[in-house]
């Protein structure tokens, strides 16, 4: 069910020289497409830090950004149509993150993990997930999960376009509205920050399959039908092999 699985979006993205900028993806722009490809759309003044942060995410799920290449602040920004300042704002929270590592008077490099990382992030996910989800699947009433469905069929849509950088947000999103069910809002926060740092891409990892997201957005779907029908044989089968695949 997770991006955790070292696996890559259909379309990788690693030129053997570092590109200076990036496109703004299209879940950031909120544009459809058919076919054509588009001319850059400069971002809106408000909020521009948190559009460049949504969109260097993205970016980074996505490829766009591969690991170990530098990227320069005046660069990215004269890409996005914005100063230096928001990009280099938005780079110093994904260092925070782990997803970059600053390199001085050059910019930012892209963070090269490797599987023993993946793993240990799958293994403290598990720690402190799966006895949450097993505790809920006996409290929370059916209607409760219920109204998760509209989450997890957004993981299925996400997966069956092959956009792992939208999938990665609903899959996120899936996961912090089951937490959230324990009303413990520090779980919810550190979960969903280990969730993030096993999204990150892996170096020389091989390009995923559209196939391969839908098969981890479909368990999302099977748990929950599991959870509604109180089946907790069939939930902490399916919540173990979640967990223990994420390190595959």
């Amino acid at each position: 069910m997770e991006q955790g699985r070292a696996r890559e979006n259909a379309r990788p993205y690693a030129p053997a020289d570092p590109p200076q900028d990036v496109r703004v993806p299209e879940q950031a722009r909120g544009e459809h497409t058919h076919c054509e490809t588009p001319a850059p759309r400069v971002v809106q003044r408000h909020s521009v830090r948190g559009q460049i942060l949504d969109a260097l995410r993205a970016a980074l799920v996505g490829g766009e950004l591969a690991p170990g290449h530098v990227y320069s602040a005046p660069a990215l920004g004269a890409r996005f149509g914005v100063s230096a300042t928001p990009v280099r704002e938005a780079m110093q929270q994904l260092a925070v993150e782990g997803a970059v590592e600053v390199v001085p008077n050059r910019g930012f490099r892209v963070s090269e993990r490797g599987p023993r990382e993946l793993a240990e992030l799958a293994e403290v996910r598990a720690l402190i997930e799966v006895p949450v989800m097993l505790r809920l699947a006996r409290t929370v009433p059916a209607a409760g999960w219920c109204a998760l469905r509209p989450l997890a069929d957004a993981t299925v849509a996400a997966a069956a376009v092959g956009d792992r950088a939208a999938y990665a947000e609903t899959d996120r999103a899936f996961h912090g509205a089951v937490l959230a069910l324990s009303g413990n809002q520090q779980l919810v926060s550190v979960a969903d920050d280990l969730h993030r740092r096993s999204q990150w891409p892996l170096v020389n990892s091989p390009a995923g399959r559209r196939a391969d997201l839908l098969a981890d957005a479909s368990e999302h779907t099977a748990l929950l039908d599991a959870l509604i029908a109180r089946d907790l044989t069939v939930v902490q089968s399916l919540v173990r092999e979640h967990f223990n695949g994420a390190d595959a």
